[in-house]
């Protein structure tokens, strides 16, 4: 009895920690169902997912049917998964869920690229792309932000824009689509390296050209495909881009910087900036790096011209609309008189255009992250490696944020009438495009240039966008044109 007794404080220990034990083990090792789950969703097929399905709706430019199709069925959600080019993927497919994105964007994901992408652009895994965007920020608000800058690109703008309609424009029928990424990648040499030698420009067109073909291609790297293509023409752009970088670090070197005008190009203004920072950049991450601002920089914006184009030709009462505002501006100017930036603030009606062209046709389908570490978002579990796609589509074309969003409606652009974070083809946050505002002056400025010159007709009314993966027109856009009379 006594030794009993004795033992009791030890036997009620011992009985405390083994209930405490089991207690740790069950809550650890509970059903998955009482665990977080995985958004709704499908993998679709082994191996391919739903690939195909993706790529099929996006040949036809109507990726929004993947996703309205996927929002029907998991109606309650913010969000679905679903298996895309061998990676899983959770869609983003609303303002809320596009606003936790851009509040988390560096807290939670790194921006992620297709593995060809690396073969393509070198070492772009290895960019960071933050770094980067906040670099190129900060010059480009020097270069294309303040109102003395602006004003002088609007002056330059206008008058490559003048030259180009003389040049390629003086005939009845045209391709819009060629047309146009010759004009925006003028443009970005002059504004990015100072290029502006005509057979230097020609040489890095068809570069640039034979890139975006195959940048997107299947990944086979063999002589004669279109990613094999792809993959010199890279090399081939980073060689010339390595030489006049040395040549700019030479004219920046043998100059003061007093003396040295580093304003007129973003090269220019970069390697200033390494050079305060004492930072001597290697030459073949430099043309790397301006090789995808190219990309970004003239491609995205000479489709949305590609795209006001096919518009402004469908609807003659919005052509009217535009083509009034833009005649007012032309009658107030002198003969050889350029715009100024006074006349693109004038401009309204025609961004609203503009803007409800990039809602309605976006040239990307939306951003891609990789989850950095496992979060909850919404009550589902997104784990660390997953891939995350914010999908412009997902709330441009819902009626839940536009009336009647398949209607073309500039309107909805006027005083500031949109639920935030429903409109997003520049991004937003950290992510916003650093050269939003210089997009905004190719845009308008060539609208105005082609809208005091001429009406247009499709020479193929039925022609289709197409999304391959870029946004274009299936046959590039032919049109008639019809000069205005004096």
């Amino acid at each position: 009895m006594e030794f009993v007794l004795l033992f009791q404080p030890f036997l009620l220990v011992f009985t405390i920690f083994l209930s405490l034990f089991f207690l740790f083990y069950v809550l650890r090792t509970k059903p998955t169902s009482q665990k977080l789950q995985l958004p709704p969703g499908s993998s679709g097929w082994p191996f391919i997912g739903e690939t195909l399905e993706f790529l099929s709706l996006a040949k036809k430019n109507c990726i929004e049917k993947f996703i309205s199709d996927r929002q029907n069925k998991y109606s309650s959600y913010n969000l679905f998964k679903t298996s895309y080019i061998g990676e899983n993927f959770v869609f983003l497919c609303s303002t809320e869920a596009n606003k936790f994105f851009f509040s988390n964007d560096t807290k939670l994901f790194k921006t992620w690229f297709p593995k060809n992408f690396d073969k393509i652009f070198l070492h772009i895994h290895k960019l960071d792309v933050t770094n980067e965007i906040a670099k190129i920020r900060k010059q480009t608000s020097t270069l294309f932000g303040q109102h003395d800058a602006l004003q002088n690109n609007v002056t330059y703008i206008d008058a490559v824009a003048k030259e180009h309609l003389k040049v390629h424009w003086n005939r009845e029928e045209v391709k819009v689509h060629p047309l146009a990424k010759k004009f925006t990648l003028a443009i970005s040499l002059r504004s990015i390296l100072n290029i502006q030698d005509s057979e230097t420009v020609k040489e890095l067109e068809n570069l640039f050209n034979c890139l975006m073909t195959g940048m997107f291609s299947l990944p086979i790297n063999i002589p004669g495909t279109k990613f094999n293509r792809a993959i010199k023409a890279s090399r081939e752009i980073r060689k010339k881009f390595e030489g006049i970088i040395r040549q700019r670090k030479i004219e920046v070197s043998e100059k003061s910087k007093k003396s040295f005008d580093s304003s007129k190009d973003l090269l220019s203004m970069l390697l200033m900036d390494g050079d305060k920072n004492e930072e001597g950049a290697v030459e073949s991450d430099v043309a790397s790096n301006l090789c995808g601002y190219f990309v970004a920089a003239y491609d995205n914006t000479s489709t949305t011209i590609v795209t006001i184009v096919k518009y402004l030709a469908e609807l003659p009462e919005v052509y009217e609309q535009v083509y009034q505002e833009q005649m007012v501006i032309a009658n107030s100017k002198g003969p050889g008189e350029l715009l100024n930036l006074e006349d693109i603030n004038k401009m309204k009606y025609s961004w609203n255009v503009a803007s409800e062209v990039l809602r309605l046709q976006p040239p990307f389908s939306g951003l891609f992250r990789e989850v950095l570490t496992d979060f909850n978002y919404d009550g589902f579990l997104i784990p660390k490696g997953w891939k995350v796609h914010l999908t412009v589509h997902a709330t441009h074309k819902s009626s839940k944020y536009f009336q009647d969003p398949e209607k073309f409606d500039p309107s909805r652009f006027e005083e500031n009438k949109l639920v935030p974070f429903s409109y997003i083809p520049f991004g937003r946050g950290p992510h916003m495009c650093p050269g939003k505002e210089h997009a905004k002056l190719q845009i308008l400025v060539l609208m105005h240039n082609l809208v005091k010159t001429f009406r247009w007709e499709k020479l193929i009314p039925d022609e289709p966008l197409i999304r391959d993966p870029i946004l274009a027109p299936a046959k590039g856009l032919p049109v008639r044109l019809y000069r205005h009379k004096p």
